[in-house]
């Protein structure tokens, strides 16, 4: 029966060549990236001028002293307006991580466009004269593969099927270029770190911020756990002087507790709006204008004035009072069996007034002292010799760390114990492992797609039909691979987002590089490795390759290099939609486009309102690691055949992607983490990564093409690389992690002295706006300190009108006016006398002898602002 099914199958599906992507595929490709591309730039060019507050809310919001140039409304002008915009702009408004993450792309532009230029001139020239395309479209091949490696013959069954060429001379040209394109790649890495070490060191050296001077203490012993303990530990070292020392503490009842009141803020806001959009009983309308033609009374007219006022107070209390109250059944009493309709803003106003005082007592409570501290020196310098040095001689102890932005830190992971925080790492770690074979599964499953011989032995009568319809075969082979791809490549990072933010790290920083190496090691294993052995195999095949591997890494090496021959059309597909496709879409935020029906359906409150008007937050985990994979992509395929289209498609990638991100770092979208550029050594010890790979794919081809003299004399590049990362990482680090001490500007520092009549503070403005370069983080850190904000922010009383109520005084309640208000539940006012308040503070208390405090509602006034002097500001109601 085998032989027979055998003898029905076409000859490519017999091991001839395989059935991958071909031309038709890459032209289908193409239409439907261009088309997709072209309908989302249209759309944005249209929505841009007439929707700023999604389009531009960054720039609404920015300081004016940025002075970040205004976009021109017309179709395409922003583009060339926005292309002028220079590196110093971008650090002034923006901050070193989006001059750091923009940087990246720009270097890849230099680099594949010098690459393109050999790859056009050379390399093209010589793939047309050997004709070594080896793809299966017809051509010679090597990809009839029998998964065993004892031994290499050619043609020899039961091993790699290797093509004898009888003229391999064109190979030294492949050995050429990967150790000129491997040392041009890192001619340009090293160049640009150099500069992104400089501009980070002379940026972080000349401003002035809390954080630059604030270092955290961590593994601090019992015996020092105290303030001023801690104080004059530090000053004993002789390294500057304590301006302050923040001890963490176990806050964690202090902090439930406020996030227990946000709860109960938002459904008192909720519940107000929805009493609030009720129609009145009783047809009663707003007050009519003083006068026929409607104009307001002019201000020597007072009489008219207060009676006008009067008129709009009695009409507001009509209104309110002919409202039907909303009501909320709570249980109460032994074991909760009793229950009773109550009036729900009453209760949750009690709620809400319990809450604050409890708060408030919390905030005067001492709490346990846990093994971490935030120490703020006088300088800049203290800071640096304190971080950069070993403090304790004992393992773990006392260890000294740089200190995130105040906004950064993420409080409860500060007094959390290590041994929970280790556990929740740990068990992150052991998901995520756990994702990977999930993901392994998947992705496998979904490369047999690339191959009709391989959706034929699944589905034969699919398969039959895919051959005879050419078009419809290529967006089965290649578009729905690619999309699905795409897709997950976009939803993942979403998961790996959540896992990151509970692994127990102390600041948002730290879960964005997080979320970039994990998000990374997806793209790269699962989208490159992965994708690259399994679309070259049956899925029986990719098991047996796997185990094999296991036994001999020669495996899958040699099975990478296999892959990657095969599948270029498949990741010309990959590029060309990331590229052409999606980055017009990423422009339109096409997700806050999707979305914002939803959240605008369930907003109910002012304050949801106001959050829809918020600009969009930026991530940089869910956007570097597809340009890291890309710009590998770029390296491996940068000598095969077909590397002008691959190198051509980089070029359009990264240009288009330096535009988006640059629009949408500077206008359109919010960051509001501290990494001060720290992902650059991430960006490059995967580029080298990359590198490695390139060079092992290029041995292994070598290898499957008898070319053992070149394999064997790219060896010693391997190697170089390999020491090269070690080499970078002990000459960069420390410089892209700590600032240094020349770095930092005195006033000591030759040709900084002052002159006679200018004091020191003219001269540290001059300095920076000589500069202006980092502004931005000595803005968004003015007058912050490394406090805990549950013990210091105000309550923040319920936002029910349009405008935002003003802040509360620290300590004082939400709920602060008398209980006669309007629309209390009092029969005087047309209400019902079935909800009295102290029935509710009864059930809340246990008792019925406690009764209500203070209610206060605000409400907008004419000029939009809230007041306390009856002309519709703060009113007792």
């Amino acid at each position: 029966m085998a032989a027979r099914d055998n003898d029905t199958e076409p000859d490519y599906c017999r091991g001839i060549y395989a059935a991958g992507p071909g031309s038709k595929d890459i032209y289908v490709q193409s239409v439907i990236s261009l088309g997709l591309g072209f309908i989302a730039l249209f759309a944005f060019c249209i929505l841009r001028p007439r929707w700023k507050t999604l389009y531009a809310a960054r720039k609404r919001r920015s300081d004016p002293q940025i002075a970040l140039p205004v976009l021109p409304d017309s179709f395409l002008g922003w583009i060339p307006a926005l292309y002028r915009v220079t590196e110093e702009q971008v650090l002034a408004s923006a901050g070193l991580d989006a001059f750091v993450f923009l940087n990246f792309f720009k270097m890849s532009l230099r680099l594949f466009s010098a690459m393109l230029f050999f790859a056009l001139a050379v390399l093209w020239p010589i793939h047309k004269m050997f004709d070594t395309v080896e793809r299966g479209d017809g051509n010679k091949d090597i990809s009839n593969v029998e998964w065993s490696f004892q031994t290499y013959p050619v043609q020899s069954a039961g091993t790699f099927t290797i093509q004898d060429d009888k003229d391999r001379s064109y190979l030294w040209a492949y050995l050429v270029f990967t150790w000129f394109f491997s040392l041009l790649t890192i001619y340009y890495m090293d160049t640009e770190t150099t500069k992104v070490v400089k501009i980070r060191q002379d940026y972080l050296g000349t401003q002035s911020t809390v954080t630059d001077r604030t270092f955290r203490l961590v593994g601090i012993p019992q015996d020092l756990r105290s303030e001023e303990k801690i104080k004059q530990f530090v000053e004993n070292l002789e390294i500057g002087n304590v301006k302050s020392v923040t001890l963490c503490r176990d806050w964690a009842k202090l902090d439930a507790l406020m996030a227990e009141r946000e709860t109960i803020l938002r459904k008192l806001e909720e519940t107000w709006t929805a009493f609030l959009a009720q129609t009145p009983k009783t047809g009663v309308g707003p007050p009519a204008p003083a006068n026929p033609n409607g104009d307001r009374p002019t201000n020597n007219d007072e009489e008219s004035q207060e009676s006008s006022r009067l008129i709009a107070s009695n009409s507001l209390q009509d209104l309110i009072a002919e409202r039907k109250r909303p009501e909320i059944r709570i249980r109460f009493g032994f074991l909760k069996i009793r229950s009773r309709s109550v009036d729900a803003l009453d209760y949750y106003e009690e709620k809400l007034r319990r809450l604050d005082e409890k708060i408030q007592e919390a905030r005067r409570k001492e709490y346990r002292p846990t093994a971490t501290a935030f120490v703020t020196m006088d300088s800049i310098a203290a800071c640096q010799m304190a971080v950069q040095a070993v403090v304790d001689p004992r393992p773990g102890r006392l260890l000294t760390k740089p200190a995130p932005s105040p906004s950064d830190v993420i409080w409860r992971n500060t007094y959390r114990p290590f041994y929970r925080r280790r556990f929740q790492s740990w068990s992150i770690t052991i998901s995520i492992s756990f994702l990977s074979l999930i993901w392994l599964l998947i992705v496998a499953a979904l490369a047999q797609l690339l191959s009709i011989c391989n959706i034929r032995k699944i589905a034969p009568s699919f398969g039959k039909s895919l051959e005879s319809h050419e078009i419809t075969g290529a967006l089965v082979r290649t578009g729905l691979p690619t999309l699905i791809v795409s897709l997950l490549n976009v939803l993942v990072p979403y998961l790996y987002d959540y896992l990151s933010n509970r692994q127990g790290m102390v600041s948002q920083g730290d879960v964005e590089l997080s979320v970039i190496s994990k998000n990374f090691f997806f793209v790269f294993f699962n989208i490159f490795l992965v994708y690259a052995v399994s679309g070259s195999a049956a899925l029986s095949q990719f098991w047996r390759i796997i185990r094999d591997s296991l036994r001999d890494t020669r495996t899958i090496a040699l099975g990478l290099a296999k892959g990657i021959s095969e599948l270029n059309n498949f990741y010309l597909n990959f590029i060309m939609l990331q590229g052409l496709g999606l980055f017009p879409f990423k422009l339109l935020q096409f997700g806050d486009l999707a979305l914002y029906p939803i959240y605008r359906m369930g907003a109910k409150t002012p304050r949801d309102f106001a959050q829809l008007m918020k600009p969009t937050l930026f991530n940089y985990g869910f956007y570097l690691p597809t340009a890291l994979l890309v710009f590998i992509l770029c390296l491996v395929y940068s000598i095969l055949p077909g590397a002008h289209l691959v190198l051509l498609l980089g070029l359009f990638y990264f240009g288009l992607g330096y535009l988006v991100y640059k629009y949408q770092l500077l206008y359109s979208m919010d960051q509001p983490q501290h990494a001060t550029g720290k992902a650059w050594q991430m960006i490059c010890e995967r580029i080298v990564l990359g590198l490695l790979v390139f060079q092992i794919v290029m041995i292994s081809i070598l290898v499957l093409r008898l070319a053992f003299v070149q394999a064997v004399l790219v060896a010693p590049l391997l190697l170089s690389t390999f020491c090269y990362l070690f080499y970078h990482r002990r000459r960069f680090t420390p410089l892209t992690k700590f600032i240094a001490l020349r770095s930092i500007k005195r006033h000591s520092d030759p040709g900084t002295e002052s002159r006679p009549d200018e004091d020191p503070a003219t001269r540290r403005s001059e300095t920076r706006l000589a500069r202006r370069l980092s502004t931005i983080d000595e803005d968004k850190e003015k007058g912050m300190r490394f406090v805990n904000p549950s013990l210091v922010a105000p309550l923040e009383q319920p936002w029910i009108y349009t405008d935002p109520p003003p802040p509360l005084i620290r300590d004082e309640s939400a709920i602060t006016i008398s209980s006669d208000s309007i629309g209390n539940g009092n029969s005087d006012n047309g209400g019902s006398d079935s909800r009295p308040r102290d029935l509710i503070s009864g059930m809340l208390s246990g008792s019925s002898s406690f009764s209500l405090g203070d209610t206060h509602i605000w409400r907008e006034n004419g000029n939009g602002n809230g007041n306390d002097n009856g002309n519709g500001g703060a009113t007792d109601m």
